[in-house]
């Protein structure tokens, strides 16, 4: 089975792209104090992203 052939990892490949993107501009050394909240947000996407991905296949995630 294909990793892009099961949905919960496509869903979970889509999560980690818009994590790791909110996270970027929290990053920058100038960065709002606003955008310090899009880093929780974008971390909360990323590990959930990462976990779906792991998931999606049968047996035991690593």
């Amino acid at each position: 089975m294909g990793l892009l052939s099961s949905k919960k990892a496509v869903i979970g490949m889509a999560l980690m792209i818009v994590g790791t993107l909110t996270m970027l501009p929290g990053m920058l050394p100038n960065a709002a104090q606003v955008m310090s909240y899009a880093l929780a947000v974008g971390a909360g996407a990323l590990t959930l992203g990462t976990w779906l991905v792991g998931t999606s296949e049968g047996g035991r995630p690593v």
